[in-house]
């Protein structure tokens, strides 16, 4: 099925050639999780502070579940932001 990826900051220049504007269509399994994900794209976990699918946080513990995304969906990530 295909999504959206969306990286930002820092983490923009992990996107695969040919991203616009911070994103790409992507490519994955039905039954894929958001880690592995993050791991294909070599997205240090650590770095992966802000995991959104479709506008909709998801934290560290449920990003090991598969089914969590479906054709068209969104997955953005934001690493840390320092500053105040």
């Amino acid at each position: 099925m295909q999504i959206t990826l969306k990286l930002y900051a820092t983490l923009s220049d992990l996107l695969p050639s040919g991203a616009v504007k911070n994103a790409a269509k992507i490519s994955v399994d039905e039954d894929v999780t958001l880690n592995r994900i993050i791991d294909q794209y070599k997205v240090p976990r650590e770095l992966a502070h802000l995991v959104l699918v479709n506008g909709h946080f998801v934290c560290d513990t449920d990003r090991d579940q598969t089914g969590a995304l479906v054709e068209g969906d969104v997955l953005a990530i934001w690493p840390p932001v320092a500053g105040g």
